[in-house]
């Protein structure tokens, strides 16, 4: 490595659709710093996460590989510990690599090669919300339902605004802390906050940006009888069906929303000024992204777990002037890319990992140069009876479940994704070369069999798990009393050092 090998700050949102957002759009949603960043920077236009869920995608975005691959097929399976991470192969390159926020790692190991995690996650660890594909009608209490559609609103506090307070706070204070150190290593920083994540409820000054007429409806849903089957399961998964959403949750869910983006811009904002006026600014990447998307309403769904592009679609920047010149990217890209891309950033060499992964660097893009167009996508969750799989190149998407019709459609032609091109003869050609990919791709009976095999097990384990004294998985911070603030061990330089930033200089 490099003693100038740069720092990273990767900012990640939750839920965070790009179609709402300044970058993308020229609508209504307050979010002048991502507005920035992404004016200096690479912006993506068509990235896609691996899979529409919350822990599959970030652990396929840690380690490059498909859910498949991670075995992480839903929010509660586990994250093996021997599966290499961006995390592992930066901490090996010599840096420091830091977690303030959510990731939402399933099992004992919380760290994943982070060597500090500064605190806990907002969701559980263990193995409490494992899908059962052997009876899908079943509704278990975990599974959403409406109720954050229709007490969307204004709040004074929610457990979400508690976590992202911290993540801000500790994020902030863990930039200065490195500025001031003696370690003068590069970092890693990952700030994951929980917004603008359902429930829709946010303080009033944020609510307040925004005006009912302002916020414009979700398009005019599918009729029943036009939806496909996977939109059928999720209606009745979310109790969509059960709860009807009138005109008004949707506005207040959608501007309450708003106002969440408006909520993650201000942490941006605050990080960014940590960075400037710490001095690490000008050597220090700093990456914008999400780990799915959000309907909101949208073709009569709201929230994910399904690859059309208010799901499946995120926002990504990567900024660091004087290193890439602002420039928009339209091909199709995926957040796996960002392992191998982090590991070239950060002086390595991402091309010893082909084969070994799925994602593919970025670093053409970033530079101007010819890079690939496609992102590929599993859904193996909630909602599902059988695996799912995407294949997005060129203006098309291709969706593929066995016991469903496949989907296809001209993104080019039809953003809403309202003509499904798979039956027609016009594009029989097209559909049946996808499908022989598919099968070249994928062992989906395997698949299946697999994902089937996993729920059961962990079924098993977390009914005994639950039985009788309960051991938690979830990260319990620590931070030494001994070593913080004023204490009697710490050398005079050290403590003057930390005291005071930047430091007073002599006469």
């Amino acid at each position: 490595m490099t003693a100038d090998a740069p720092n990273i700050l990767l900012v990640m949102a939750d839920q965070m659709a790009p179609a709402f957002l300044p970058i993308y759009d020229d609508g209504v949603a307050r979010a002048p710093h991502m507005k920035n960043l992404a004016r200096d920077g690479v912006a993506f236009d068509s990235a896609y996460c691996a899979s529409p869920l919350c822990s599959p995608s970030r652990a396929s975005f840690m380690a490059g590989l498909l859910p498949s691959r991670t075995r992480v097929y839903d929010n509660a399976a586990e994250f093996s510990a021997d599966i290499p991470t961006f995390a592992h192969y930066l901490r090996v390159r010599g840096y420091r690599t830091i977690l303030s926020g959510k990731m939402h790692f399933c099992g004992p190991d919380q760290l994943h090669g982070f060597e500090e995690r500064l605190t806990t996650d907002i969701y559980p660890a263990d193995y409490g919300w494992t899908p059962d594909w052997d009876h899908p009608d079943e509704r278990p209490s975990w599974y959403h339902n409406m109720s954050s559609v229709a007490q969307a609103g204004v709040c004074l506090r929610t457990n979400q605004l508690d976590f992202d307070d911290e993540v801000a706070f500790a994020s902030e204070r863990a930039i200065y802390e490195i500025a001031r150190a003696k370690d003068r290593r590069p970092f890693l920083l990952v700030a994951s906050f929980t917004h603008p994540h359902d429930p829709f409820a946010v303080p009033q000054r944020y609510w307040d940006l925004y005006r009912d007429e302002d916020i414009a409806p979700p398009s005019a849903p599918v009729a029943p009888e036009a939806l496909d089957p996977h939109s059928r399961r999720l209606r009745h998964v979310c109790a969509i069906d059960a709860e009807p959403v009138t005109e008004a949750e949707a506005r207040a869910a959608r501007r309450a929303y708003l106002g969440a983006i408006a909520y993650v811009d201000d942490q941006l904002g605050r990080l960014m000024t940590a960075l400037r006026s710490s001095g690490l600014a000008e050597n220090t990447i700093v990456v914008l992204t999400s780990d799915h998307g959000e309907m909101l309403g949208e073709r009569g769904l709201w929230y994910k777990m399904n690859f059309f592009e208010g799901a499946s679609r995120v926002p990504l920047v990567v900024a660091s002037p004087g290193r890439f010149a602002p420039r928009r990217v339209p091909a199709s890209v995926s957040l796996i890319d960002l392992m191998p891309t982090l590991v070239d950033l950060a002086g390595g060499d991402a091309a010893t990992l082909s084969g070994s992964i799925d994602g593919r660097s970025l670093t053409p893009h970033l530079s101007g140069r010819p890079g690939h167009d496609e992102a590929i996508g599993e859904y193996l969750a909630e909602g599902a009876i059988a695996p799912m799989v995407m294949i997005r190149r060129g203006p098309f998407k291709f969706i593929h479940s066995p016991p469903d019709p496949d989907q296809l459609f001209d993104l080019a032609a039809d953003a809403g994704e309202r003509d499904n091109l798979a039956a027609g003869h016009a594009h029989a050609e097209r559909v049946a070369g996808f499908r022989d990919e598919v099968a070249r791709r994928w062992r989906l009976d395997v698949l299946d069999a697999e994902v089937r095999a996993s729920q059961r097990r962990r079924r098993l384990v977390a009914a005994a798990l639950t039985t009788g004294e309960v051991r938690a998985w979830d990260f319990q911070p620590f931070r030494d009393a001994g070593k913080q603030y004023i204490r009697n061990s710490m050398a005079l330089d050290d403590l003057e050092a930390m005291a005071r930033f930047p430091r007073v200089a002599g006469p």
